[in-house]
């Protein structure tokens, strides 16, 4: 089939040559958008990644175009208008599952750094400055963790964090029996905000969970909470986390994603200014560490994304059960 690729980098190109045998490709490194759209012309599919913009006029623009397949190499499907693709008997197929260890081992990294501050204690030896003053961290053993939204990631960062000697809780509508026996404590949402000495996110971005973390969630954490978010940006409401750290309330914020990441992230724009104030306020933070959507950036999880995109393209060429599909 005939495919344009939107938002690819080199590592996208890379891994999709490498497992295609049969599709005819194109690769664009501009998202997809109103005005991006244009390039899909020809195309029978549009594959596209987490900011890419699929809103009710980028749709009707690909129906016109003649593309039947929407292909997530992604596990979230927020930014697709799932009524208008379904109006234009568009198919949307995902990845659901590449490496949950990918992001859950990155929302560890993103706590260990901040904990134990080697980011800053690396500048440091790097100048001449073999002070330990302000580096003082915390033991993980025995701290309260706890995962709101126990699937794949949320799954095996709860693992991860029991195997570092953490008490886990968690919040999930769904809870997973496996990890109760194994030690998880499951509990309310307000519960798990009173009790965590560490909260991390790792549930989709729904109507039900936008701004998730926001002024009145904020107001029952423990003073000094370690936040990390490496699941959807707009999980938390951006604004009242700036509150919470110059306030105190919240010690730490680790965040792999933001809620306004769309034309910022995945691009060098070390020659540019800023033109996010609210990003460029939280970078002001001494306990702020946020990197830019690299969780599933490892050869495990890029070898699974193409593998398992391209099978959903080739299942719907060959019109067999998308197993995959979002619907």
């Amino acid at each position: 089939m005939k495919i344009t690729f939107f938002s690819t980098k080199p590592y996208d190109r890379e891994s999709f040559e490498k497992h295609n045998q049969t599709h005819q490709i194109s690769f664009y490194e501009v998202a997809l958008n109103e005005q991006s759209v244009r390039l899909a012309e020809g195309a029978e599919v549009v594959c596209v990644f987490v900011n890419d913009n699929l809103n009710t006029q980028v749709i009707g623009s690909l129906q016109k175009s003649g593309v039947q397949l929407i292909a997530l190499r992604c596990a979230g499907f927020n930014n697709v208008d799932l009524i208008a693709a379904r109006n234009a008997n568009i198919k949307i197929v995902r990845v659901p599952a590449y490496s949950p260890y990918a992001v859950a081992e990155h929302a560890l990294a993103l706590i260990m750094t901040l904990n134990r501050k080697t980011h800053k204690a690396y500048n440091r030896v790097r100048e001449g400055n073999f002070s330990l003053e302000k580096l003082t961290g915390f033991d993980l053993y025995h701290k309260t963790v706890g995962v709101v939204g126990t699937g794949k990631i949320g799954g095996v960062f709860a693992n991860i964090m029991m195997g570092l000697g953490c008490k886990v809780l968690a919040y999930d509508v769904y809870p997973d029996e496996h990890l109760t026996t194994n030690g998880v404590n499951y509990m309310s949402f307000e519960e798990l905000l009173v009790q965590s000495d560490i909260l991390s996110l790792h549930c989709p971005l729904t109507e039900n969970t936008r701004h998730l973390i926001n002024a009145e969630a904020l107001a029952k954490v423990k003073k000094g909470v370690m936040l990390i978010n490496t699941s959807r940006g707009a999980l938390i409401d951006t604004q009242a986390v700036i509150e919470a750290l110059k306030n105190k309330t919240l010690g730490y914020l680790g965040i792999d994603v933001y809620e306004q990441e769309e034309n910022i992230f995945f691009n060098d724009l070390s020659e540019q200014i800023l033109q996010d104030d609210t990003l460029a306020r939280l970078m002001t933070f001494p306990n702020v560490l946020i990197t830019s959507h690299q969780g599933f950036l490892t050869e495990e999880a890029l070898t699974q994304i193409a593998i398992t995109t391209l099978k959903n393209i080739s299942d719907f060429a060959d019109k067999i059960m998308l197993i995959n599909e979002v619907k």
